[in-house]
């Protein structure tokens, strides 16, 4: 693999995917969300191609992406399938930006502890705005907020209530970190094997929980698509908000119950020792 220094501000696409795409990045368990590996891996690199060529940097990049992930709250509280359809596109857009600025800071060689706490700002901003504003949507009307807010109130709580549960299941992945750094021990791999539980009732419900993965829905793109499948349901007739009323209250209880999960399954495996 080239050096730094050999890197021009013009390189092929070949000599950008060696470098900006070496195979541990595509192999990463849980950076590399589903949508990156299904297809926007194979276009982010004709962006970045781009990007190289321009003063921006991996950081200013990131900025782009921490922008388009608050988009997706903003176009959220745009009524109707529009609004949905609106978010569903700045969640992607947000992605697309998630993958180049790795990937910009690669081929410069300027990755930093910088990058990484941007990174960190800019989904747990954008996740917990997501569901807040999902609780906002399933009012509809916001003036509802003032005259009956016995109506509304439940789901703008509903909302708040799955936000503080989607940053707390973000927090504990680096509640491990913290953890193993205070003690001393190795980075955790970013693989299946340094998440595995070894056996007992906890390992057969983390298996169990393959077939129903609903802990998995708490990320801006999958809240996007359940927005957009609410919205097309509210519009056949008689339905309207009720689909993302029940949409925002299920999706807070279940979060809750991931929660739970999610930390006995940390206390189970061999990630804190």
């Amino acid at each position: 693999m080239m050096s730094t220094a050999q890197r021009t501000a013009s390189p092929t696409l070949d000599e950008l995917r060696a470098v900006a795409q070496p195979p541990h990045v595509r192999a990463r368990k849980n950076a590399e969300h589903w949508t990156a590996e299904l297809y926007l891996r194979h276009i982010s690199i004709y962006l970045t191609a781009v990007l190289v060529r321009t003063p921006i940097s991996a950081n200013g990049v990131t900025g782009l992406m921490i922008l388009s992930g608050w988009g997706i709250a903003a176009a959220l509280f745009i009524p109707g399938i529009v609004g949905a359809l609106l978010a569903l596109f700045f969640s992607q857009l947000q992605l697309y930006f998630d993958c180049c600025d790795g990937e910009v800071a690669r081929w410069r060689g300027t990755s930093s502890a910088k990058g990484v706490f941007l990174d960190k700002v800019g989904h747990y901003t954008t996740e917990g705005a997501v569901a807040i504003a999902l609780g906002f949507r399933a009012v509809g009307d916001l003036s509802l907020l003032r005259t009956d807010p016995g109506q509304a109130y439940p789901f703008v709580v509903a909302g708040f209530a799955l936000g503080w549960c989607v940053l707390l299941n973000k927090a504990l992945n680096d509640m491990v970190h913290v953890a193993r750094a205070f003690n001393g021990l190795d980075k955790l791999p970013d693989t299946a094997a340094a998440t595995d539980i070894p056996r007992g009732v906890v390992a057969a419900l983390k298996r169990t929980a393959r077939f129903v993965p609903f802990h998995r829905i708490y990320h801006s793109v999958e809240l996007s698509l359940l927005a957009v499948g609410a919205a097309l349901v509210g519009l056949i007739p008689g339905i309207g908000l009720t689909a993302d009323r029940v949409l925002i209250v299920v999706l807070a209880a279940l979060c809750a119950l991931s929660v739970v999960g999610h930390f006995i399954a940390i206390m189970a495996s061999r990630r804190l020792a």
